[in-house]
């Protein structure tokens, strides 16, 4: 990565062309597509249309929250959606002639669903689909009690409708969520085998899919049965593929032994990926692909003396690995008893829930960048609430929805999401306008355009905003037309309202911001501390402390990767932090594969004696990064370090007579210390004085 460049416009135009690649399925997108229709088409055709509407909305600001996972955690995740969404319409429908009442609900409605945020995206939703029914419902006429209880129901059906079809699946396909995340795992290995995730964003993607697929099969949500339990040993069994794979990678295999985990090796992975995914008993194209890989081991091995000892004994060690996992996506697709011997797997320390309370409790104070957010957003939402009242705009609530949407808890996000909502509702106008220009008066005709207009949304939601808004656009048109508004008024009125929706959010983020440069030390020095526990945990613990160590690892390095990633795009960020952060994250990232490395050559019958030696150096080791870590963290240069070259010199001549294993400890204990002695040197040549902008 590069420093971001110092132009606004730059950062425009990146906002603009960047597009990510598509993360709905076509089941999603056509579920989430009929729960938006069918409702106004039954509406249409019994002549109950606002009815039909209603219900139309209610499943349209939930459908966001239908994605792939569990099917516990999914139903638990849509009815808090809908019932979070059914408390903020009634109170939008009863407060609506009390505006000091109202602007009071904003305000605890803003700030609670805005500190949501602590829990992650998908709960974040949460809180801002809370926020949008609150002003959609200021808008919707009821002039009784009655009334707004009718219309409540009607919005919350929606969403009960949309969580309907996304578990419809549940007793045909139980363990579906489940098959597709272990496939994409396997699929990610084979990629590995065959070279292509190295320092690449594969690699990251890998790597969330392991943590995602941790949470899947061992998280408080997990679904039940003697199935699970094959895919819980065969996630074991691919973390241990991947260190296999990691220390090939570092040893470099060399012309004999590569072509057999780049063809043979990858076939396997590719092939229990696709029984898994399967569900049946695996295709004979899974047994004939493990067959071929023991015949290549069969006839390296004849050749065993001249083949390099280190490759050949990582090879091995795989080629085991995956006839564990053939044999356990045999017994995994046909649902078959688990054998007794096999050890109960639970979610490692790293990734265990805590309390709710205890999290929410502990961010309520203004160090706490979602508490920043929560004040931020609350006062914003409420204050766009009261200038839809004040303005002479048409659909004044058009503006505090911009707001709830548009507002986040990092500048990024605030400016890409206000440049492509204000660019994405132009686009709209232009559609909406070619639109009622060309299409007939038929309510059937104008249903089928916004049931494409409704699947754009969803689908272009996360590869481009700003072309789901113009789809937005579209269908919120439509759908007031239907309601008896004329088009062009309500096209002009909702680009109004965005572009000053807008401009209140990033004025806010501009008066009271939370920049990233005040936190990337920190979030990069949590990092390295990882890095030193997972060292740690190779000679002072058993298998599950190595697994926490690993996981633990694996989670600071992706939120040090995000936070990189937000500071790049932060305006004015000095050079110097920006080198600094890119420089550690990619040593820090070889860093991990060097203790993979590791973990995996101890992972070979390593004895007692060569453990025991190796002790003192990892432990050195590990403090010299909690000293760098340290310094990194309180602006300072690391003090004196451990003298680990000269620990590893020593290491070197007490192993040097063992060869073999440890021959190869020698050389991935010499990388660990050029890896370690890099990032120090790294922080030493960092400013030792705090940036000039400190979080808010």
């Amino acid at each position: 990565m590069r420093p971001p460049p110092n132009s606004l416009r730059a950062r425009v135009l990146s906002v603009l062309l960047t597009t990510q690649p598509a993360q709905v399925p076509w089941r999603v997108l056509l579920r989430n597509t009929a729960a938006v229709v069918v409702p106004l088409a039954w509406g249409i055709g019994s002549g109950q249309l606002l009815a039909g509407i209603a219900v139309s909305v209610g499943a349209l600001t939930t459908m966001y929250s239908d994605e792939p996972g569990p099917y516990r955690q999914r139903l638990e995740r849509l009815l808090a959606v809908s019932a979070a969404g059914a408390i903020a319409t009634f109170l939008g429908l009863t407060l609506n002639h009390h505006l000091p009442a109202l602007l009071i609900a904003a305000l605890a409605v803003g700030f609670a669903g805005a500190l949501l945020v602590t829990f992650g995206d998908a709960i974040a939703r949460v809180g801002m689909n809370a926020m949008v029914l609150l002003v959609v419902a200021t808008d919707l006429p009821a002039p009784t009690l009655g009334a707004a209880l009718q219309l409540t129901a009607e919005v919350a059906a929606g969403g009960l409708l949309l969580t309907l079809v996304s578990i419809a699946a549940w007793p045909l396909q139980r363990y579906g969520p489940e098959r597709a995340a272990l496939a994409a795992v396997y699929r990610g290995l084979a990629a590995m085998a065959r070279g292509g995730t190295r320092d690449s964003a594969a690699a990251l993607e890998l790597t969330g899919g392991m943590t995602g697929l941790q949470h899947t099969l061992l998280g408080p949500h997990r679904a039940r049965g003697a199935v699970m339990d094959y895919f819980g040993v065969m996630l074991e069994l691919a973390e241990r593929a991947r260190l296999e794979l990691t220390a090939l990678e570092s040893a470099e295999p060399g012309p004999q032994i590569a072509p057999l985990v780049q063809r043979e090796s990858a076939q396997v992975l590719d092939a229990i990926a696709a029984a898994v995914t399967a569900g049946s008993d695996p295709q004979r194209s899974m047994h004939d692909a493990l067959e071929l890989l023991q015949s290549a081991e069969r006839s390296a091995g004849e050749h065993e003396a001249a083949l390099p000892e280190g490759p050949w004994r990582h090879f091995q060690a795989l080629s085991g690995q995956l006839s564990a996992a053939v044999r356990n996506a045999e017994r995994a697709a046909t649902q078959g008893l688990r054998h007794p011997s096999d050890e109960d797997l639970q979610l490692p320390r790293a990734l265990r829930p805590q309390s709710p309370l205890a999290i929410l409790a502990a961010n309520l104070t203004p160090a706490s960048a979602a508490f920043r957010h929560a004040v931020r957003s609350a006062v914003c939402f409420s204050f766009a609430l009261w200038l839809g009242r004040v303005l002479p705009v048409e659909h004044g609530y058009w503006l505090p929805m911009t707001v709830a949407i548009v507002l986040r808890a990092d500048y990024a996000g605030t400016l890409s999401y206000g440049l492509l909502r204000v660019v994405g509702t132009v686009l709209g106008l232009l559609l909406t306008t070619a639109l009622v220009h060309v299409l007939p008066a038929n309510a059937w005709m104008h249903l089928a355009v916004l049931a494409v207009l409704c699947a754009g949304f969803r689908y272009f939601g996360t590869v481009h905003y700003g072309v789901a808004v113009a789809c937005l656009t579209g269908l919120v048109v439509l759908l007031l037309a239907f309601a008896g508004e004329a088009p062009e008024p309500t096209v002009i009125a909702r680009l109004i309202d965005t572009v000053i929706g807008s401009a209140v959010a990033l004025a806010a983020y501009a008066l009271w911001p939370t920049w990233e440069k005040g936190r990337t030390r920190e979030t990069l020095a949590q990092m390295l501390l990882a890095y030193a526990a997972y060292l740690t945990a190779l000679v002072g613990g058993g298998a599950e402390e190595r697994r926490d160590g690993r996981q633990g690892a694996r989670v600071a390095r992706v939120n040090a990767e995000a936070s990189v990633k937000r500071l790049l795009a932060e305006p004015a960020t000095p050079p110097a932090l920006a080198e600094l952060a890119q420089s550690l994250l990619a040593n820090g990232n070889r860093l991990a594969r060097t203790i993979m490395t590791l973990e995996a050559l101890l992972g070979h019958q390593a004895p007692p004696p060569l453990r025991a030696a190796l002790g003192p150096f990892i432990r050195e080791s590990a403090a010299a990064l909690e000293e760098a870590a340290a310094a990194l963290n309180t602006h300072r240069e690391p003090h004196a370090l451990p003298p680990i070259r000269a620990a590893q010199r020593q290491l070197a001549r007490e192993l040097a007579a063992g060869g073999g294993l440890a021959g190869e400890l020698i050389g991935a204990c010499d990388r660990l210390v050029d890896n370690i002695n890099t990032l120090a040197h790294i922080v030493t040549r960092a400013p030792t004085h705090p940036p000039a902008i400190q979080p808010a």
